[in-house]
């Protein structure tokens, strides 16, 4: 595996030919998701190794389907990855990994396994931060900008609604991030008109 080039040519990808109105899935959250997910392997034990070579190929790749469609974007990140990694020496069996942890990525995710699950954790990560407002807020921006959301009362009441329902998978960010998260959801829930 050619890591390095791989890492190099989706950044590449992601920086020049994102779409422009993506304020939440944007590179940004490409590169926060990544160091997420290396964070999140060292506290899980994934410290080196193929492993965590595969994690950060997926960190990568995880919304690289956000180049060519909005719905369904997890499958088209599996085709681009298929498309790209043969070129930097990943094996069909690596690329699968990585399409699994792509997959598990989708909501609602349903991790089957630790990479999987450090993955989903890292890429929603930020429910039990200290910067949610700032993100929720690009991820509103991005939602009106689709039409998918209308007003702020109906966005913080699907906030309510997705967060309620979200859990963390890895003891890392359960401990970690939990606390955080609720904290967060009685927020927003005084918010709801």
């Amino acid at each position: 595996m050619n890591f390095f080039e791989a890492k190099k040519h989706i950044l590449n990808r992601l920086k020049n030919d994102l779409p422009l109105y993506l304020s939440y899935h944007g590179y940004h959250h490409t590169l926060d998701v990544y160091e997420m997910t290396i964070e999140i392997a060292k506290e899980e034990g994934v410290k080196q190794g193929e492993d965590l070579t595969l994690l950060k190929t997926a960190a990568l790749f995880h919304d690289s389907g956000f180049l060519n469609v909005y719905k369904g974007h997890e499958t088209e990140g599996c085709t681009i990855a298929r498309e790209s990694l043969p070129l930097f020496d990943y094996t069909e069996d690596q690329i699968e990994i990585v399409c699994g942890m792509i997959r598990a990525t989708q909501i609602p995710q349903n991790p089957q396994n630790l990479l999987e699950q450090i993955l989903a954790d890292a890429d929603l990560d930020y429910l039990g931060r200290d910067d949610f407002y700032p993100i929720s807020n690009s991820l509103f921006r991005e939602l009106q900008s689709i039409d998918a959301i209308q007003d702020e009362n109906t966005w913080n009441k699907l906030q309510v609604s997705f967060i309620s329902a979200h859990k963390y998978f890895t003891q890392t960010n359960i401990k970690r991030r939990t606390a955080q998260k609720e904290k967060r959801l009685s927020e927003l829930r005084k918010l709801i008109k």
